[in-house]
C-alpha cells in the first residue's frame, strides 16, 4: 500500500505519541530520527505511514529555515498525500523558539500546499479548542484555558495568549482564520465554512476541536481536501486520529484498536531533565515507592572540566542500583525550574550519560521525561528509528528502538512529556 502519510515531529515525546496512534488503529509505522535511506525503508517494508522526529520546539526561526526545508523535501518526496508538521497540544511556541508559524511558512515552500489546516485540539488527551481558545487538562485533573494553566508558567514558551489566532499572528503575518465548533455539525457546513475562509484569502485556518464527532468531521474534510496538491497540515496528535476517523469512513482501514499488555522491565531507569509540576510529582511519588532516587547537579555535568569524573561516579552509583535490581530516577529538578541550561544543551548531556551507562550496565526501558531532554538526549544513543511496543498512558507510549547497529541489545524507551502523566506514571510505565 502507498503510504497514507508522513509527519515531522517538533520533540520526540509528540513524534511517539501519533507513532501510538497510528499503531493502536492498525496502521504500520515508524519514527525515524532523521529522513530515512532506502535502506533504513527496506527494514519496514510493509509501513503506511512514517515520521521524523525532530527538535525544533527548542529552535530558533533561522534554524528551522536551514534544517527544515531539506526534511520537508524529503518527506515531501515520498508522496504521501498527507504531511503533518506535529506540535505539542498546548500550542506552546514564540516568535524566538519553536515558532509554528516560521514552520508553515517552510512548510508551503515544500510542497506548495494550497492552505495549511491546524488541528490543535486533542480530546484524547484532554485538549479542546473552542472559538479558537485553547482550553487543556492540567495535573489538578481540571480544564483549564492555557493562559491559567501550568504552561502559562513555562520557562522558555510560557502560552499566556489563550486564542491562538493571535498566538501564531506573532510568528507569522500569514492571514489567519478559524472554522467554528458551529460548523462542524455536519460536513456541508464545515465544508461551506472552510470554503469562505479560503475565499477571505486565509491560508493558515484553524478548527475548533471540541469533541470526537467535531474531529470526525474535521478528518473527513481534509481528507477529501487533498486532491492532487500534498496537504500540509500543522496540529497535535489530534489531527492524527481526526485522518484515521476519515480512512475508516473511507474504507481504506478496518475500524480496530489494538491492546497489548505492557511486559514488567526491571530494573526501571528513569532520566528526567523537566521542570514541571507533573513530574516532580512523579518523581516524590518514586521516592515514596522504594525508587532510587539521584539528582544531577547540572554544573557539574555541563563543566567542561569537572563533566568527566562526575559522569564517570554518576554512572558507578547508577550502575550499583540497576545491578541490584532497584528502579532508579536521575533527575535535574523538582519543585522548582533549572537555573541556567538550555534544553538542548542540558538533554544532549544527558543522553551521553545514558549511553555510556547502558554499555555498562543494560537496562530493558528506558524513561526520558520532558519534552527538549527526550529529544536531544535520544539523539546521543545510536538509534535509528522507533516502532510502538504498547500504550502506558495517553501520550506516552512505549517504543522499541531499533538501531542503525543491529547488533546492538535490546531497548524500550518511554519519552514522557513534562506535562503528562499521572502520579504513578513510572509504577505503569514499569508494567506487569
Amino acid at each position: 500500500m502507498p503510504l497514507l502519510y508522513t509527519y515531522y515531529g517538533d520533540d520526540f515525546t509528540g513524534s511517539t505519541d501519533v507513532l501510538e496512534q497510528l499503531a493502536i488503529h492498525g496502521i504500520a509505522a515508524a519514527l525515524f530520527l532523521a529522513p530515512p535511506t532506502l535502506d533504513e525503508l527496506q527494514r519496514f517494508p510493509s509501513i503506511q505511514a512514517l515520521g521524523v522526529a525532530g527538535d525544533s520546539r527548542s529552535r530558533s526561526p533561522e534554524w528551522m529555515s536551514t534544517h527544515l526545508p531539506p526534511i520537508f523535501g524529503s518527506l515531501a518526496n515520498l508522496r504521501a498525500p498527507i504531511l503533518h508538521y506535529k506540535v505539542c497540544s498546548t500550542f506552546d511556541s514564540s516568535p524566538t523558539h519553536g515558532s509554528i508559524g516560521r514552520a508553515i511558512e517552510l512548510g508551503i515552500e515544500a510542497t506548495n500546499s494550497p492552505f495549511v489546516p491546524i488541528v490543535v485540539g486533542a480530546p484524547h488527551l484532554r485538549r479542546f479548542v473552542h472559538d479558537g481558545l485553547l482550553f487543556a487538562s492540567a495535573p489538578d485533573g481540571h480544564i483549564h484555558r492555557i493562559d491559567r494553566h501550568p504552561m502559562s508558567k513555562h520557562p522558555v514558551t510560557p502560552m499566556r495568549e489563550p486564542d491562538l489566532r493571535n498566538h501564531l499572528a506573532r510568528q507569522t503575518s500569514m492571514p489567519i482564520g478559524l472554522v467554528s465548533h458551529t460548523d462542524l455539525h455536519s460536513f456541508a457546513s464545515a465544508s461551506a465554512a472552510l470554503q469562505a475562509r479560503l475565499s477571505s484569502g486565509h491560508r493558515a485556518i484553524f478548527f475548533d476541536t471540541v469533541d470526537a464527532q467535531s474531529l470526525s468531521i474535521i478528518g473527513e474534510l481534509l481528507w477529501s481536501r487533498k486532491g492532487n496538491h500534498r496537504l500540509f497540515c500543522a496540529g497535535s496528535s489530534g489531527l492524527t486520529t481526526a485522518l484515521i476517523s476519515a480512512w475508516c469512513n473511507s474504507g481504506l482501514l478496518a475500524r480496530q484498536r489494538l491492546a497489548i499488555r505492557l511486559p514488567a522491565a526491571s530494573p526501571l531507569l528513569v532520566v528526567s531533565g523537566s521542570c514541571s509540576v507533573a513530574t516532580s510529582r512523579q518523581i516524590h511519588w518514586a521516592a515514596d515507592n522504594g525508587f532510587q532516587i539521584i539528582r544531577v547537579d547540572t554544573g557539574k555535568l555541563l563543566d567542561h572540566h569537572a563533566a568527566e569524573a562526575y559522569r564517570a561516579s554518576l554512572i558507578h552509583q547508577v550502575a550499583g542500583y540497576l545491578a541490584q535490581r532497584k528502579d532508579t530516577v536521575l533527575y535535574t529538578a523538582l519543585d522548582d525550574s533549572p537555573s541556567s541550561p538550555a534544553g538542548d544543551t542540558l538533554g544532549s548531556a544527558l543522553g551521553v550519560l545514558v549511553r555510556k551507562l547502558l554499555l555498562h550496565t543494560p537496562a530493558p526501558r528506558v524513561i526520558f521525561c520532558g519534552g527538549d531532554t527526550s529529544s536531544h538526549a535520544i539523539q546521543q544513543l545510536g538509534i535509528s528509528a522507533l516502532t510502538w511496543a504498547a500504550s502506558v498512558q495517553p501520550g506516552a507510549p512505549a517504543c522499541r528502538a531499533h538501531f542503525a547497529n543491529t547488533n546492538a541489545q535490546p531497548l524500550e524507551l518511554v519519552l514522557k512529556g513534562g506535562q503528562v502523566g499521572t502520579d504513578d506514571f513510572f509504577r505503569a510505565a514499569r508494567g506487569g
